[in-house]
């Protein structure tokens, strides 16, 4: 007979228990709660410990860590009329954890959709040696255009990415030949400048020789000297006569 008068009592204390633990609420540090008063917005909450009216607040948890999202491959016509597929990475975060729940159902899905749409639309914009070689003004210009997309939403988009450009292959060999092309034309042209610059040097040394006569004859003596070490057969070699004058006159000083 005890048992059945401590049953409602026993009743009412597990009610009691239930409802206080809903009552209580944990968010991480990296976390807001968002609480709905019938129906109705009171704001976001956290960290920590906090309590709300059970039967009548609910509360939806929002991540405030940043968010990496893939966009995958889009394909679209450059400006110039070439076919492309990109790939990107968006990193963004909530900054404002009630409008990421009031103003869009999934803001994960609706900036994963909006990605994939400003990147089709940016690259139908844009030249391909601009997505080629200017990579980092296309990944500016794609963070602006989803960044104010997303403002109302309550998401900040800090940076997004364009990871890999996949070309054609007739556009890739069409590359590949201009690519040889010019290292062509640059070896011709460091070819030329050494060429140029020998010529110079000498011309140099021809004035420097025709101003000093006797450089002419020391450079002679010296060729042969190199011949006769290097060879050794006969070698004929026209000596200038005044060379020989010059030698006749040495002679003729020393026997003095």
């Amino acid at each position: 007979m005890d048992i059945l008068v401590d049953l409602p009592f026993l009743f009412l204390g597990l009610v009691l228990l239930s409802a206080l633990a809903s009552a209580v609420k944990i968010v991480q540090e990296y976390e807001r709660g968002v609480i709905f008063r019938l129906g109705r917005l009171i704001g976001p909450k956290g960290p920590g410990l906090f309590f709300i009216i059970p039967l009548i607040d609910r509360m939806v948890k929002v991540d405030l860590r940043v968010v990496t999202l893939d966009v995958p491959s889009q394909e679209a016509i450059t400006r110039d009329n070439v076919t492309v597929k990109v790939n990107a990475v968006v990193f963004f975060r909530v900054v404002d954890p009630s409008s990421a729940i009031v103003q869009v159902e999934d803001f994960k899905r609706a900036t994963w959709n909006i990605a994939q749409t400003t990147l089709r639309n940016v690259l139908g914009q844009s030249l391909l040696d601009e997505l080629l070689s200017n990579r980092e003004e296309i990944n500016k210009k794609l963070q602006h255009i989803i960044d104010e997309t997303t403002e109302p939403w309550g998401v900040k988009v800090s940076i997004v990415e364009v990871k890999d450009v996949e070309l054609p292959q007739s556009m890739q060999r069409a590359m590949a030949k201009q690519a040889e092309a010019e290292r062509e034309k640059r070896a011709k042209i460091v070819h030329a400048e050494g060429e140029f610059d020998a010529a110079q040097k000498l011309s140099d040394a021809a004035k420097l020789m025709a101003q000093n006569p006797v450089s002419i004859q020391l450079r002679y003596l010296q060729t042969l000297t190199e011949i006769s070490v290097e060879k050794n057969s006969t070698i004929i070699f026209p000596v200038p006569i005044n060379l020989l004058e010059k030698l006749s006159e040495l002679s003729s000083d020393l026997l003095k």
